[in-house]
Order: C-alpha cells, then structure tokens, then sequence
C-alpha cells in the first residue's frame, strides 16, 4: 500500500478480526516505514525490484496471500505473488488494469466497446494536433488515480489549454516526458455508476453497485455521491455486471477485487476504468455483508482460502459523499460538522483533511476534505440526508497568498 492510503486501518482491523497477521509493504525507505511493526520498505518506482524484496519475505515466512490495496501497489503485488507462487493476476494483467493506456489496448482487442482513443507523448506541441481531435475529447494521464489530470475539451482551444495543464502536473510529478504519453479519448455521456465486485477464477461476483446521482460531464471530473442500491432498472443492472465481466475477462484479470467505473448511453454500457483493487478513500465503511462482514473482511477471506459466507449486502440503503474541495489554498477549518450529523440518515462526518495545510481542487488534487456517510430507507432518503448535511458544513480556505505574506 501506499503510505498516504486511507485504507489501512480497514484491512488491519478486519485481520485481526480473523487472526490474520499483516506485514505492510509500503512505499518508503525502510527506515521511515518502520513505524508499523513489521514493515516492508519498497520502491513503486522499481516494481520488478519491490516484487522481488517481497517475495524473498515470502520464502521466509509463511505468506497467505499478498494483497494490493491501492493502484500503485497492483503492479508490485501481483508479480510478487507471482514469484512466490501464491494465486494471482497476472502482471501483464495488473498493468492493464493500471494503466489506462494498456488498458484501452486490451478493451479493444477483445472486443469491449470502449471510446476511440489515440496516445500522444508529453513532448508533442498541442496545437500542431488540435485539429485531428474529436471533439467533445477527454485528456487524461495513464496512470494518475482518482481522476487527477482528467480534462474535457470541447474545441481546438480548450484541447490545448488541457494538454499544457495536464502535462505540467505531469512533470510536477517527476514524469519523464521522453517516455511519458497521454491518453486522449472520445469523451462518453451518460449516467455513470460505480460496481464493486470479486473475481474468483474469472468469475465476477457483483458485491455493490453505486448510482452517482451528479452528473460527471466536466470540465473536471470531481465525484462526490455514491449511493446503494441501485436505482437503474434490473435489466440494466444485469448489463452492466455482464459488460463489467467481460472487461475483466480482456483485461486478463481473473482472482481478487475490482472496482470499475461504467457509463451507461442509448449506445451501449461503456467501461471507462476497472482497476484490480477496492473502492478507495473511506467509502467501504458504509458496506456490509452476511452477519455484519466488512468489505475488507470479505477480500482477505477470499485471498486467505477462508470460505466466504453470504456476500449479499445486508441492511437498507447507504451512501457516501467524498466532500469535494471547492478551491485551492490553504485550509483554516471544517465547521458544523455537528449539525451536519444531526441531520436524520447521516451515521457519520469525518474531515480527513488536515487544517493549516495548502489543499488542492481537481485536476492538481490528490484527495478530498472528507466523508460523510448517511443509511437510510431507500436511495432517495440517503441522497437527500447526504446533500442536507454537506449544505450545513461551513469551509474556510485563505488564498496561497497569505501563507506566504504571513511568512
């Protein structure tokens, strides 16, 4: 995992739930990765090396599973498993569930409709291409998570103005624009959804499926609502479980989690992202399973060779808004969480943004300002409670400007 992931505390507490050990293997130096009690120190940057750090832990200890939390570790996880023998995707799989690049590549050849895409390097002058583009286009990185860099362009000018902002945050990152490309593909309407599933020799279980009742059609592409069960009729549902499954199946993917985003037209049901891994930030706490199982508990069952009882969703519905960021600068507080959690349906407001550091909006964002969760009596409730209390939080964010005047 990552060291910033939301994720830990979710997996550690469901092992210990099972009597599970867990060793993380995290993306630091080992000394600044000691803190956690048996800890791995491994370099994202240099999978084949990490992979191997890992799997020589393996041949020493006796390892169940190996688990990617996050997209950065699928790549690292799945060839270290690979090497120790231990049930896995392939790595040629996890990278085309990693980069959207490959992805693409792979929708294509195996027949799964997906929008015309073309890559261009970090170096190519935008404007000299801006003619060829289809028009409305998204412009996104391959490998950037949680829609980071992911711009809609709708004329020549705005296609431009998307390569350069995107190619910078790009380079900000260390990119190296020799060997870096974008992804630029035709944009897709529709309603879109998010389904949480297990695959199991190829077989897709459907754990979840999410309605994102605001609309994502740009210029960025900032989600916020999640809401279960779905609202979009049975025959829908059942189409979008199928397209999901035959996405898998091109991509290769075959044992573990998936999360994969899809749209749904009057032209087909598209697969925009599928991901080896879970959904991500804290959106999993609202999801229950048999006698009360997290979605945590039920992927480590499934990777330990633990039988899994029930799989289907227990209790009524539930929902997430991940509270959007609505400027940069510099955070001074989050007020009226209180009030927000006495709104009737809301189980929960966590701020997980710390107060008195610089945050950022998509595209540049990497995070959010925080969660709430709601449960309620029908989809329609849930939405209603999650919009009611994020109405009554109050966000304070000071310009860059005066940090660096008050420095």
């Amino acid at each position: 995992m990552g060291p910033a992931t939301y994720r830990a505390g979710a997996f550690v507490t469901a092992a210990e739930r099972l009597g599970l050990d867990v060793v993380p293997g995290l993306d630091l130096p080992e000394p600044l990765a000691g803190r956690w009690q048996v800890t791995l120190g491994l370099d994202y940057n240099d999978p084949e090396e990490a992979a191997r750090r890992v799997a020589a832990f393996a041949a020493e200890h006796p390892v169940a599973a190996i688990l990617a939390v996050d997209d950065g570790a699928t790549l690292v996880a799945a060839r270290a498993a690979a090497l120790a023998g231990l049930p896995h995707n392939e790595p040629a799989s996890a990278l085309a569930a990693r980069d959207k690049l490959v992805m693409r590549e792979r929708l294509a050849a195996g027949g799964v409709p997906a929008p015309e895409f073309r890559s261009y390097p970090l170096t190519v002058n935008p404007a000299a291409i801006a003619d060829d583009v289809r028009y409305p286009c998204v412009v996104k990185p391959t490998r950037l998570s949680g829609s980071r860099g992911v711009i809609r362009a709708d004329t020549p000018a705005d296609f431009v103005a998307a390569f350069e902002r995107t190619r910078r945050l790009l380079l900000g990152e260390g990119a190296n624009p020799e060997t870096t490309c974008l992804l630029v593909e035709r944009f897709i309407p529709g309603v879109e959804v998010a389904l949480e599933g297990l695959l199991t020799g190829g077989a897709l279980r459907v754990l979840a499926l999410f309605d994102k009742p605001d609309p994502l059609d740009g210029p960025f592409f900032e989600e916020t609502i999640y809401v279960t069960p779905s609202r979009l009729p049975p025959a829908t549902q059942e189409a979008i479980a199928r397209r999901t499954a035959e996405a898998a199946a091109a991509l290769g993917l075959r044992e573990g989690p998936v999360h994969a985003e899809l749209r749904i037209n009057d032209e087909d049901v598209w697969p925009i992202e599928l991901a080896g891994r879970s959904i991500g930030g804290l959106c999993s706490t609202i999801l229950e399973f048999g006698a009360g199982m997290s979605l945590e508990e039920l992927i480590l069952r499934h990777a330990v060779g633990l039988p899994l009882p029930s799989t289907e969703r227990t209790g009524e519905a539930v929902g997430v808004m991940m509270i959007p960021i609505p400027r940069g600068g510099v955070l001074r507080g989050v007020y009226g969480t209180e009030e927000a959690s006495r709104v009737p349906r809301i189980t929960g407001v966590e701020i997980t943004a710390r107060p008195n550091y610089p945050i950022f909006p998509l595209p540049e964002g990497a995070s959010y300002l925080g969660f709430i969760f709601a449960r309620g009596e029908s989809p329609a409730l849930v939405e209603a409670a999650l919009r009611e209390a994020h109405a009554r939080l109050e966000i304070r964010i000071d310009p860059l400007l005066t940090m660096q005047r008050a420095g």
